[in-house]
């Protein structure tokens, strides 16, 4: 067995353990890394291999929760997750068929815009349907319950992104990342490849919205498709590394518990903190934390 599957087996089962012999704070800490891991490994999944930049991680989130809203009275936990994860999929499938043509600055701005749209779109329909911006969730599950539907969903995040990145689908992702045309020329179908992948990170966004949505008593779509959830996953990502399976799980870890950290004793300024956390880390560490050990790896 690698030293990854090791420490991965042992990361799973020290945070499993978590809730039972940490405090109650300790547990929604490692909720927070949890869910920052399965949204950041995701969208690197996509995201680092095809150096798209993608700025639509809250609008699946915020389907994935709005999709718990509608159905939590309805079906059992496990089927009301599963229904956020497709529901945000299908959502990504016809986003992707209409925007993964473009890229760079144009991509990212469609998305987030996109996203936006949606937004407003759910906040008409709530208003049109119900009366009111917002639902109030009345059937919850425990927060064990939701913790380990959380940790699955990471494992999954990143056993997925495992797999990927060793499969034909892969290669065929970092062909499109470092010469779309090319890849093209060699019968890689890039706009079949690029509409899964970004479905494939739809897909884990979704479920983690799908189940976070339960931690509030009050959904409105301010709160679930917020662009701080977008651009915290992002910049989680850059800064591990996106190109790496392990450079987002520990910036994830260590930006929850910085960011809780500054939150407290920063609260009007801990984004301008992270924010030239980002600034030093595109300077000096391009390719994010993962190039630390990288660099390390190479050395004879």
């Amino acid at each position: 067995m690698s030293k990854a599957r090791i420490a991965f087996a042992a990361g799973l089962l020290a945070t499993a353990c978590l809730p039972w012999l940490g405090s109650e704070f300790a547990a929604s800490l490692g909720l927070s890394c949890l869910m920052y891991i399965a949204l950041a490994t995701s969208w690197s999944t996509f995201c680092g291999a095809t150096r798209y930049l993608s700025l639509a991680t809250s609008a699946f989130f915020g389907i994935g929760a709005y999709t718990t809203a509608v159905l939590a009275d309805v079906l059992p936990w496990p089927l009301v997750v599963a229904s956020g994860a497709l529901v945000a999929s299908v959502v990504a499938v016809v986003m992707g068929a209409a925007v993964l043509h473009l890229r760079g600055t144009y991509f990212a701005v469609l998305t987030f815009g996109m996203t936006e749209l949606i937004r407003h779109a759910v906040t008409y329909v709530e208003k049109q349907v119900s009366g009111t911006v917002g639902r109030v969730l009345m059937t919850v599950p425990e927060a064990t319950t939701v913790y380990f539907t959380v940790l699955v969903i990471a494992a999954l995040s990143i056993g997925a992104a495992a797999w990927v990145r060793g499969s034909r689908f892969g290669l065929a992702l970092q062909g499109i990342g470092a010469d779309e045309q090319r890849a093209q020329t060699l019968g890689v179908d890039t706009r079949l490849a690029k509409i899964a992948g970004f479905a494939l990170t739809a897909f884990f966004a979704g479920a983690i919205g799908a189940t976070m949505a339960v931690r509030w008593t009050y959904i409105e779509p301010a709160a679930v498709f917020s662009p701080f959830i977008g651009f915290q996953t992002v910049l989680i990502a850059l800064i591990g590394g996106a190109a790496s399976i392990g450079g987002p799980i520990l910036a994830a870890i260590v930006f929850s518990l910085l960011a809780e950290t500054l939150r407290l004793q920063l609260p009007y300024g801990y984004m301008l903190v992270l924010g030239l956390l980002l600034v030093l880390c595109v300077l000096y560490l391009p390719n994010g934390l993962a190039s630390l050990w990288q660099r390390k790896a190479v050395k004879p």
